[in-house]
């Protein structure tokens, strides 16, 4: 694949204090993947992931929040022959949260919100590639750090 046949994003891993992780599947689709999307004009990847999940799930986010994680590449999860690059992002969120994280609901594209284990993203195809190939991984190792970042 070359970057012709590439989708940029950028997008948000929301984990609770379980470590399990808020995923979404699009209208139309069968695999549940992150909270994210395309940026628009000018846009830099953070306000990209804030907005994206706002419109998504109905979280507010400060840019501070977000954990950079950098960027990964895997098959798209919805399109044949396209590769996705996406700039993602770490979230994490306490008890006091709880509340919060209980009352996101779908909205715009998005048909339905579960929560995975993030020990469970393995490959699976109700998942998408770049979520257990690339993404649960790394935060795995971030959180498997003794003196992680986002905490």
């Amino acid at each position: 694949m070359t970057d012709q046949n590439a989708i940029r994003v950028a997008a948000v891993v929301v984990l609770d204090r379980f470590h399990r992780v808020l995923t979404v599947r699009k209208e139309g689709t069968d695999r549940f993947m992150q909270p994210g999307g395309k940026p628009e004009l000018h846009e830099s990847p953070q306000q990209t992931a804030v907005r994206e999940v706002s419109e998504e799930i109905g979280l507010h986010l400060e840019p501070a929040q977000l954990v950079d994680m950098g960027t990964f590449r895997a098959q798209a999860a919805n399109e044949k022959n396209t590769a996705v690059i996406c700039h993602n992002f770490l979230v994490e969120f306490d008890d006091a949260a709880l509340d919060l994280l209980d009352s996101l609901q779908p909205a715009a594209e998005i048909a339905e919100l579960r929560w995975f284990a993030l020990d469970s993203l393995t490959p699976a195809e109700y998942l998408a590639p770049l979520l257990t190939e690339q993404v649960a991984p790394a935060v795995r190792e971030l959180l498997a750090m003794p003196d992680s970042a986002t905490r």
